[in-house]
């Protein structure tokens, strides 16, 4: 039988930055909610959890790298949120902001988690942000928990 190496989703200590935009807002609080919720409904500590803020999601990736490269988090959990407009800037922002967390977390080692929303409406964020769809936040820090044990495991 193979070795099958996976992360639990029970928190034992890890400590975690939420790296929220402040572009649309309203949407990106309530992903911030649910993942605060979550980290702290598996077992992360108020004390181990950062939340900082920038101007959008096209920043998201500078900060996270800067957070990652500091050695305090276990994890960074990137939330944001674009919504297709009528000209080309949610394809350069959007995809700028996935570049900018790939190569943050590739580049440091640290679990940088992609909850940026990318929705074609408003509606559609909405939804995510915790109505039908569930809450993209919440899920992102689940992943991020389910990483950190994991980083542990491959020490």
């Amino acid at each position: 039988m193979p070795r099958v190496l996976e992360g639990k989703l029970v928190d034992k200590g890890g400590r975690y930055a939420l790296v929220a935009a402040r572009f649309n807002e309203f949407i990106v609080e309530k992903l911030v909610a649910g993942a605060v919720d979550t980290l702290l409904r598996h077992g992360a500590e108020d004390a181990n959890i950062d939340i900082v803020r920038v101007p959008g999601a096209f920043e998201l990736g500078v900060v996270c790298k800067r957070l990652a490269d500091s050695g305090d988090y276990d994890a960074i959990i990137a939330l944001g949120c674009v919504i297709r407009g009528g000209t080309a800037h949610f394809d350069y922002v959007a995809g700028e902001a996935a570049k900018g967390l790939a190569a943050a977390g590739m580049a440091s080692g640290v679990p940088v988690i992609f909850g940026v929303l990318t929705t074609e409406s408003i509606e559609q964020a909405i939804e995510r942000a915790g109505t039908k769809m569930g809450n993209k936040g919440a899920e992102a820090a689940l992943s991020a928990i389910e990483m950190v044990d994991l980083m542990r495991k491959l020490e």
